[in-house]
């Protein structure tokens, strides 16, 4: 009798840990294409927002740097890659640049800052600023309103017009902000102006760089709606209005006509040779090379 009873006891049990393995297996199946699905939603949501900070970023915070191609890699429904390929245009001639490998999750995005952020050759007799991937020597600008930086403001103008046959990039530091019309009329038009240097933090640079990243925007064929395209990426880039440097920027022009906007610095490209008439300006505080590259016979300089 008891023999029975701790048989039949089994069997419930055996038949109720059945049912809830089945039970469980359904509800699994029925749910892994709805987490599947959910999953891939909230990757693919923060793929295009990562997509965009890209594109805003080089937008405002990249100078002469161009976006060649950016797509996703590694991609899953937790999150993935993407690969921005970049290079620069010196006055014609198209020279690489470094490539982001950013990354994102359903919650966190991460821009590739390691290399946004340029290395520094420091030694007793030299400093510069250099892309880490290419190598390259990188265009540095120097703010009007910070009095001292650590290793001077070069002036690589005389170097830099002695360079025979070759393109070159050359971000020029006002000695006080200017007005586009009165910086217009001080640059040679056998010179390209691709970069107007709007703002950075003032900071203390008097012990070492700071690596703060500096706004300003490609002037175009239109400067004025290249402007108020600069503002409104400013405002979707920041739109937490955390960055103090956009937001003070933003206050102190918002009721400024674009012609009453003023500018601490611009890039330019050119022949080697032509930036020899910038020599000696008293406009200028600072000028540092940037991307170089020889003339050949098959590619003819814009200007």
């Amino acid at each position: 009798m008891e023999t029975s009873l701790n048989d039949a006891l089994k069997k419930a049990k055996r038949k109720q840990l059945l049912k809830i393995i089945i039970t469980s297996i359904i509800v699994v199946l029925l749910l892994c294409p709805i987490f599947y699905k959910t999953g891939n939603y909230f990757a693919a949501k923060s793929s295009n927002r990562l997509h965009e900070q890209l594109f805003l970023h080089n937008a405002i915070a990249e100078p002469n740097i161009q976006i060649d191609s950016q797509v996703t890699s590694n991609s899953s429904m937790f999150g993935g890659n993407i690969i921005t390929n970049r290079s620069k245009n010196i006055n014609g001639y198209v020279v690489p640049w470094s490539t982001l490998t950013s990354s994102y999750g359903w919650l966190r995005l991460n821009i590739d800052t390691n290399e946004l952020v340029p290395g520094f050759y420091w030694s007793d007799t030299e400093y510069y600023e250099y892309d880490k991937q290419t190598k390259t020597k990188s265009a540095t600008f120097y703010h009007p309103s910070i009095q001292k930086y650590f290793d001077d403001v070069p002036n690589e103008l005389g170097e830099i017009s002695q360079l025979e046959n070759h393109v070159a990039e050359v971000a020029v530091s006002f000695n006080k902000p200017y007005t586009l019309q009165e910086i217009e009329g001080k640059i040679p038009s056998n010179l390209n102006i691709v970069w107007l240097y709007m703002t950075s933090r003032i900071t203390d640079e008097s012990n070492g760089p700071a690596g703060l990243e500096v706004y300003g925007f490609d002037p175009a064929d239109s400067p004025r709606e290249a402007y108020d395209g600069f503002i409104d990426t400013l405002q979707e880039y920041d739109a937490n209005k955390n960055d103090e440097t956009i937001q003070e920027f933003l206050n102190s022009n918002k009721d400024k006509r674009f012609e009453e906007v003023k500018i601490l610095g611009v890039m330019l490209t050119g022949k080697t040779n032509n930036f020899k008439a910038l020599e000696n300006q008293d406009f200028i505080r600072g000028a540092s090379v940037g991307a170089t590259a020889p003339i050949v016979p098959y590619i003819k300089p814009e200007k």
